[in-house]
């Protein structure tokens, strides 16, 4: 997932595995949103698309990620561990989390109304 730390939201996220083509997606997706700064662990795909010069690779600057990843865990049980409340359907995980990002960014009631 993108996430704008300043604006506390979630800009873009695609589900899929954690390859360079899901990164792509992402970061196409993304890169033209006026991006000043790219803060990442140091998972080494990121540098065949995100430019040096906006990439950080730093595990210290993704602790608002990894603060939304625990968040999303603790309302969507289907992202907690797979012995119990897996998701065995790729749209509907990717439907609840595209509720929960709405909703969270406020643009849920709007879409709704």
């Amino acid at each position: 997932m993108a996430v704008d730390r300043d604006g506390k939201r979630f800009p873009d996220w695609k589900v899929g595995t954690r390859n360079t083509e899901t990164g792509r997606k992402r970061w196409d997706a993304i890169k033209n949103d006026g991006i000043t700064d790219v803060m990442s662990d140091c998972w080494s795909p990121y540098e065949n698309f995100v430019p040096k010069e906006l990439h950080t690779q730093s595990k210290a600057e993704t602790y608002t990620v990894k603060g939304y990843n625990s968040l999303f865990g603790h309302f969507l049980a289907r992202l907690r561990r797979k012995l119990k409340c897996c998701s065995k359907s790729k749209d509907m995980l990717k439907y609840s989390v595209m509720l929960l990002m709405l909703k969270w960014n406020g643009e849920l009631d709007a879409m709704l109304n």
